[in-house]
């Protein structure tokens, strides 16, 4: 049976904002567009849905297609639909974020990106449509939800220590925090499994390495535990 439908139909695009840590500082991922509109500005990658596919494949397939990112995690952020958010035609987007280790993926341009880079995420390069928007609220969403879930862990390779987990909250809030306070609230958790291993950056004392227990916090959570920085 086929349907005369009475108002347009708008098109639907998705468009990921992927995190990483590098070196201490947050960094978003951009593609360079090869095509036009925007041909030869940065962007974040996306792109539109198939008719037979889910948000979240969509999402996940743009993301291998444009940079060859796969297996991230990701979670729905928002939809933009301003009239005019792209010169095209009428388009709704809805945005994801997604938090890598950089260490564990490779980034190369596909498709219709003509090159994939890492910026830093609070001082990137002017970027078409309205995805600095996007890119904004992105930024908004993962402070919040830093400091009430361990989601940064997603951002630190499987072991690392009490410095690398410090400067990532630090990067992510753009704000310093007390280093005793800091390992002292995070250590009280029980959410970090010491290891015998060690690390040394530069000529400082080796440090200890952690690695984050998921199973724990599982349990803690059924059990009434809020995760709180």
């Amino acid at each position: 049976m086929s349907y005369t439908y009475e108002y347009p139909r708008v098109a639907l695009t998705v468009d990921g904002v992927v995190f990483g840590l590098d070196g201490g500082e947050l960094k978003v991922l951009l593609i360079e567009r090869g095509i036009a509109p925007f041909k030869g500005q940065w962007a974040l990658p996306g792109g539109f849905v198939h008719e037979n596919e889910t948000l979240e494949a969509a999402v996940a397939r743009e993301l291998e297609e444009e940079a060859g990112l796969h297996g991230v995690f990701l979670e729905q952020l928002y939809t933009f639909g301003a009239v005019r958010r792209d010169p095209r035609e009428r388009i709704v987007s809805v945005a994801y974020y997604a938090l890598v280790n950089l260490a564990d993926h490779t980034t190369r341009a596909a498709t219709d990106a003509a090159d994939a880079r890492w910026f830093p995420a609070a001082r990137p390069p002017g970027l078409a449509f309205d995805h600095a928007e996007i890119l904004t609220m992105a930024l908004q969403r993962l402070r919040g939800k830093l400091r009430y879930e361990p989601v940064g862990f997603e951002l630190l390779p499987e072991k690392f220590t009490l410095t690398q987990l410090q400067q990532l909250y630090e990067s992510v809030l753009g704000v310093p925090l007390d280093k005793r306070n800091f390992r002292k609230k995070v250590l009280g958790f029980d959410l970090l499994i010491p290891l015998e291993e060690t690390f040394r950056d530069g000529p400082h004392r080796p440090a200890q390495l952690f690695r984050f227990d998921p199973a724990r916090y599982e349990q803690l959570k059924q059990e009434g535990f809020h995760f709180e920085l």
